[in-house]
């Protein structure tokens, strides 16, 4: 089993690089993806400070559907275009929020989120869900993070498709 913390000492960016190897690792040999996303929500909220809710919204039909998560419950459906999620899955980029609130259309599932990082998880070609990360602080996420939890999607991309 894993100690769900970095190396004490290293680098943000050899921090990210260990928790995409334990995700890999944590998701090799299960193949249900729902299972996946639950253990990796639990393993985001562990690694990364500062955060009031770490998930996954799922791509189905035409917008997105809550996946598993940590923090206060949370919107079960946003339409493609909404919010920070639904604005990353659509357009398929990264969001990278410091200020919530001037986000336009900006959907407040926890009134104490201040800063938002939203990160699109392709398969074969098509954003198949969203990492959402959300905090408490002001500026919380920065290009640092943004490099990080894209590094993390990619490498677990085939483990939440299933």
């Amino acid at each position: 089993m894993f100690d769900f913390t970095p190396t004490p000492g290293i680098s943000r960016r050899e921090a990210y690089a260990e928790l995409a190897a334990a995700a890999r690792a944590l998701t090799a040999d299960e193949p249900d993806g729902v299972a996946n996303m639950a253990n990796l929500a639990a393993l985001i909220w562990h690694w990364l400070p500062d955060l009031n809710w770490a998930g996954f919204y799922r791509v189905q039909e035409s917008g997105l559907v809550l996946g598993p998560f940590i923090g206060k419950p949370a919107c079960i459906r946003i339409a493609l275009g909404q919010g920070v999620c639904g604005t990353a899955a659509k357009r398929g980029e990264t969001q990278l929020v410091p200020d919530v609130h001037a986000f336009p259309g900006h959907i407040a599932c926890d009134g104490a989120s201040r800063s938002e990082l939203v990160v699109p998880v392709r398969h074969g070609g098509a954003v198949i869900a969203v990492i959402d990360l959300d905090s408490p602080l002001p500026a919380r996420f920065d290009a640092t993070d943004a490099e990080g939890i894209e590094a993390l999607a990619a490498a677990i991309s085939p483990a939440i498709a299933g």
